[in-house]
């Protein structure tokens, strides 16, 4: 039998080992030490951003981005349904309603012509999530944040090295949120930062990741001693994880060149089977620049999405669904929300299917799973 092909696998690079090697020989592994800065200005320089803290993960950066925006009880926070649990829970975990609007059939995004009629003044931000690494339309959902005065907060997640209309995804709204867990493109096993777009917001932002402290103000010889200032918690990574990463980042336009060409390939390759009615593709408007983070399929019906699954796995290949959406789920049914709500949501979330997709995915294993989806449907 074949060897499994799984959804996702951790890579090694380039120096991820040596660089960790280095961060246990310089005597320090708690975090903010040489890697992490290297990690945040190579991201500053790169993407151009105000300023970027390396954090635990993209929950960590959420959570921080929901404390800036001073979201708490009686509060709400617009964002899709369609996204993973802490887009809604960094917001719901400072007393703050998710209230949720459906996404765009295309993109999978949050439909920006359905966000302003959501809002109320008890609106505090827009949380726009750019899924697959495809951007939200985010010059309509600026211009909406801008006239209605609340803040902008991009779960980029998957999206770190994407761009919109040539700007870099993360960078556009007044805070943005990174992920570099295991199944990103860029990956440190756990990981996230925070990219902080208002110069207002740094002082603060450094001061609860310090736990609440001003350490970062001591640490740059600003004062003599530190002391508790403000909320906040411990939300710095360890030295060994920003070592990695940073091994990571030095390779992004390698990771980057091999990752885009898997997701061509896939595309090519099952192109006829969308020209037959068969599936359809992924849609990227021609303003977006994607960053190949994955690979999916939309099925004509959620059985035939459910039975191609198990037809994929008896062939040894990991390809997985994606959101149970939010407004569906237990916590969400607590929010008021349930079936039928969000229809696009719905429908679309029942029949996406995602294939392998990852740095090192040979080409043999691609022409497997090319051939199990065309074997699928008998051809």
């Amino acid at each position: 039998m074949s060897a499994y092909i799984p959804f996702n696998r951790p890579f090694l690079i380039g120096n991820e080992l040596a660089y960790i090697t280095d961060a246990v020989n310089s005597g320090q592994l708690a975090g903010g030490g040489g890697f992490s800065r290297r990690c945040e200005e190579w991201m500053q320089r790169e993407f151009g951003a105000h300023r970027v803290l390396l954090t635990p993960s993209c929950t960590a950066a959420l959570e921080m981005a929901a404390m800036l925006c001073d979201v708490g009880p009686g509060d709400e926070v617009i964002t899709p349904s369609f996204t993973f649990v802490t887009t809604a829970g960094a917001f719901v975990l400072r007393g703050a309603k998710p209230v949720f609007v459906d996404i765009r059939e295309d993109t999978l995004n949050l439909d920006e012509a359905r966000v302003e009629s959501a809002m109320t003044p008890r609106t505090r931000a827009i949380v726009p999530v750019h899924y697959a690494g495809v951007g939200a339309e985010m010059d309509a959902l600026l211009a909406i944040a801008r006239r209605r005065g609340v803040r902008v907060v991009e779960d980029a997640a998957q999206a770190v090295a994407a761009t919109y209309r040539g700007r870099w995804l993360g960078t556009l709204g007044d805070l943005g949120c990174f992920s570099f867990h295991e199944t990103k493109n860029f990956i440190c096993g756990e990981g996230g930062a925070l990219v902080i777009n208002d110069p207002a917001l740094v002082e603060r932002a450094e001061i609860l990741r310090e736990k609440g402290t001003d350490r970062s103000k001591f640490f740059r010889g600003e004062k003599d001693k530190y002391t508790w200032v403000d909320i906040g918690s411990s939300f710095l990574p360890s030295e060994l994880q920003a070592a990695f990463l940073f091994a990571q980042l030095e390779q992004s336009a390698r990771i980057t060149e091999r990752r885009m060409a898997i997701h061509a390939r896939y595309q090519e390759r099952l192109l006829p089977l969308e020209a037959a009615g068969r599936l359809r593709l992924p849609r990227i408007p021609a303003h977006c620049g994607h960053n190949a983070h994955l690979f999916h399929l939309l099925l004509n019906t959620p059985e035939e999405r459910d039975a191609m699954l198990v037809f994929l796995k008896a062939r040894g290949i990991g390809a997985v669904f994606h959101y149970v959406p939010l407004h569906t789920s237990p916590m969400g049914r607590t929010f008021g929300y349930g079936p039928g709500d969000f229809p696009v949501t719905e429908s679309l979330s029942a029949r996406l299917l995602r294939l392998p997709c990852f740095y090192d995915l040979d080409d043999a294993s691609h022409d497997r799973v090319c051939e199990g989806v065309s074997a699928f449907f008998g051809l």
